[in-house]
């Protein structure tokens, strides 16, 4: 069953079972949301924006168009999407929507603003008051304005440790986690 709150306005049919949407959200026509979401209070959702399974959206989230969201993402509060590296007021048109991809498991921090044109990795956590302006890699950490690399995160959300070249390991979880090219 979905649950849509009386006040949100969902335009939009493509939304997944046991998809909880809250308060005075918008989804817009051809978005598609997964199940099992969880979108928060005043969230506003644009158009053609695919969010995937399990995925908690908390409350005050801007998606605008371009944004995929892959399964099990956290987004906090407050969160900021782009999808225009030039905007002007004047000049405005769909050619203008740079994509934007979050993968797999990741986390992004309240308050974090997330250029138009990044991915950001399977697992990789950004910290809050973020503002993200490269490709984020997998299991990365990463914070400050403009947010840096500062670590690798297990799946759990811990920072892992260095065990030697290339391979870090939680010592919560015991994984051993590969860094590609590290």
């Amino acid at each position: 069953m979905i649950y849509i709150h009386p006040t949100a306005i969902v335009e939009s049919d493509e939304i997944g079972e046991e998809t909880k949407i809250w308060h005075f959200v918008h989804v817009r026509d051809k978005a598609r949301i997964g199940k099992n979401c969880n979108i928060g209070k005043g969230v506003y959702i644009d158009t053609e924006v695919e969010i995937g399974d399990s995925v908690k959206i908390q409350n005050f989230v801007s998606v605008y168009k371009g944004v995929k969201i892959e399964d099990d993402v956290f987004i906090g509060p407050s969160v900021t999407f782009t999808n225009d590296m030039h905007p002007r007021a004047f000049i405005w048109n769909e050619d203008k929507v740079i994509s934007t991809l979050v993968k797999k498991g990741a986390s992004i921090g309240a308050n974090s603003t997330i250029l138009c044109g990044v991915t950001i990795g399977k697992y990789a956590m950004i910290g809050a008051g973020s503002v993200v302006t490269e490709n984020v890699p997998d299991h990365a950490l990463v914070y400050g304005n403009p947010a840096k690399l500062k670590g690798f995160v297990c799946e759990c959300g811990r920072k892992a440790q260095l065990k030697k070249t290339g391979i870090y390991y939680c010592k919560f979880c015991k994984k051993e986690i590969e860094i590609g090219g590290r």
